[in-house]
C-alpha cells in the first residue's frame, strides 16, 4: 500500500476548507516520478513506449502531465480519444484498443492518425467497409486461450474472455491485411489485472515474441511492435510488495535477446499499456466522518459512498484506509466503514482495525489514483465527487468540480415534464 500521503493534519484540515469533502487528491510530483522509473526501467529496448491507459484516471490533467514526460495513451472509447487529443497525445501514440466498436469511432481515430487495434479478425471487413479502406498500420489483439496460465481472478481466464483472436485467427488476420496493402503491423495482448508477480509478465512475453516470429514464418509479415498491455498491479494491502519494474524489463529483455534478435525482428518496438501502476499509489479519496453506528457491527459513516469509489463494493478490493492525524494511533476499534448507498455492499473497508474515529475526522482511502473516480456513477441520485492536483509547488488546482443536481438533471426535459399528464 501507499504510506506516502503527502499532507500532514493541519495542511489536510485547511484544503478541506476550500475543498469541501469528498474528493480526490493527485500528487503531480510523485506520478511524474513515477512515471520516469517506468520509462527508465524499459529504455534498455531500442525502442519504448508507453500508452497510459485512459480509463484509469480520464482527465485531461493527469493525461497532460504524462503527455510531458513523454507518455502516449490507450483508449478504449471516442471521449477517452478526445480527452487524449485535448491532453496533447496525438496520432501514433495513441492506440484505440476497443471491442464492439461503432465505425463513427474507427473513423475518428482513422482521422486522427491513431493506431488502430483490432480485437476481432471479422473487424478487418468492417473496419474496410467503414474507412473505405484499410489503414496503413494496423494491430491485432491476441487472446492466448489456455497457452496462457496463472492469470488471476479479476481478468479470469483469456478462454473465457471476449477479448482477442485465436492464434490461428492471428495468422490468418496478417495475411489478409498484408493482401490488402497494409504496411505496418503490431502485436498486442493483455492478460492481467493487478498482477505482482514479475514472472508472468517474462512469460507473456515470450509467449508474444514467439508468436511474432511464427507470424513471420507462415505470412511474411514483420511485426513492427508489440503492445505487451497492462496488468501491472500496486501493493493495496501492507504486506504486498510493488512490482520492481527494473526486475521485468531485464527479464523480458532476456527473452528478447533469446526469441527476437535471431529471429531478425531487431528493433521491434516495445510498448505497455498500464495505468494502475501510474497513477494508483498517488491518489486517495479524501472523505469525512459523519455518523456512528452501533448495531451488531460497529460502524463508521462517511460523506462519501460506492458511487466515488465501487472497486470495495463491486468486488471486495482492499483499500487501506487511514485517519488523518491519527497515523501512529493504536488501532483499538473494529470498523466497517461504509457509504450511504442504499445496497449493503457500499462498505469501504469490512471488520477493519482503526484507531478511534470521532465525528468530523479526515478519513483517507489510499491507492485509489487509478479506477476510482473513473468508475463513479449515480445510482441513487449521488453526485460524484471533484478532483484536486496537488502541484509540484505544493498549490492546489481543482481540476475536476464536484457534480450538482443541475448536472444530474442536465439530461432531462424538465419543462417538459412538468405539463406531461
Amino acid at each position: 500500500m501507499s504510506t506516502n500521503f503527502p499532507l500532514s493534519n493541519s495542511q489536510l484540515s485547511n484544503l478541506v476548507k476550500d475543498f469541501p469533502t469528498p474528493f480526490y487528491l493527485y500528487d503531480e510530483k510523485a506520478i511524474r516520478e513515477n512515471m520516469r522509473r517506468f520509462t527508465k526501467a524499459f529504455s534498455i529496448f531500442p525502442v519504448f513506449c508507453e500508452h497510459f491507459a485512459v480509463k484509469a484516471c480520464p482527465n485531461p490533467y493527469i493525461l497532460k502531465i504524462l503527455a510531458e514526460e513523454g507518455c502516449g495513451a490507450d483508449c478504449s472509447s471516442l471521449p477517452e480519444l478526445i480527452l487524449s487529443d485535448l491532453a496533447g497525445i496525438k496520432r501514433e501514440k495513441v492506440i484505440f484498443t476497443s471491442n464492439e466498436t461503432p465505425a463513427s469511432e474507427y473513423k475518428y481515430a482513422y482521422e486522427h492518425g491513431n493506431i488502430i487495434n483490432l480485437d476481432d479478425i471479422t473487424h478487418i471487413e468492417y473496419l474496410k467497409n467503414a474507412l473505405g479502406e484499410l489503414p496503413e498500420t494496423i494491430c491485432f489483439r491476441y487472446n492466448p486461450g489456455s497457452e496462457k496460465q496463472g492469470c488471476n481472478s479479476i481478468i479470469g481466464k483469456p478462454e473465457e474472455a471476449k477479448y482477442g483472436l485465436t492464434r490461428e485467427q492471428m495468422i490468418e488476420a496478417y495475411r489478409i491485411c498484408k493482401a490488402e496493402g497494409v504496411k505496418h503491423f503490431g502485436l498486442h495482448t493483455m492478460v492481467a489485472s493487478n498482477e505482482l508477480n514479475p514472472a508472468f509478465f517474462v512469460d507473456t512475453a515470450k509467449l508474444v515474441f514467439e508468436l511474432c516470429v511464427e507470424v513471420q514464418e507462415k505470412t511474411g509479415v514483420r511485426i513492427e511492435f508489440v503492445d505487451l498491455g497492462g496488468g501491472l498491479g500496486i501493493p493495496y494491502r501492507p504486506d504486498q510488495k510493488a512490482v520492481d519494474y527494473d526486475q521485468v524489463a531485464r527479464g523480458i529483455r532476456e527473452e528478447y535477446d533469446r526469441v527476437v534478435v535471431p529471429a531478425g525482428l531487431d528493433p521491434l518496438e516495445i510498448h505497455w499499456e498500464c495505468g494502475r501502476p501510474i497513477t494508483g499509489p498517488y491518489g486517495w479519496l479524501i472523505a469525512t466522518a459523519i455518523h456512528k453506528k452501533h448495531i451488531y457491527r460497529e460502524y463508521i459513516g462517511l460523506d462519501s459512498c460506492m458511487a466515488d469509489l465501487m472497486r470495495p463494493g463491486m468486488y471486495g478490493a482492499y483499500h487501506e484506509v487511514s485517519v488523518s492525524g491519527k497515523e501512529d494511533a493504536p488501532k483499538t476499534e473494529v470498523y466497517d466503514v461504509v457509504g450511504s448507498l442504499c445496497e449493503n455492499c457500499d462498505k469501504f473497508a469490512v471488520q477493519r482495525p482503526l484507531p478511534k474515529i470521532e465525528i468530523g475526522d479526515l478519513v483517507i482511502i489510499h491507492d485509489a489514483g487509478a479506477h476510482g473516480r473513473a468508475m463513479g456513477f449515480n445510482y441513487n441520485g449521488k453526485l460524484r465527487c471533484g478532483e484536486v492536483l496537488m502541484r509540484e509547488n505544493g498549490s492546489f488546482k481543482e481540476i475536476r468540480r464536484r457534480e450538482t443536481i443541475e448536472d444530474l438533471f442536465a439530461t432531462i426535459d424538465l419543462d417538459g415534464v412538468k405539463q406531461f399528464n
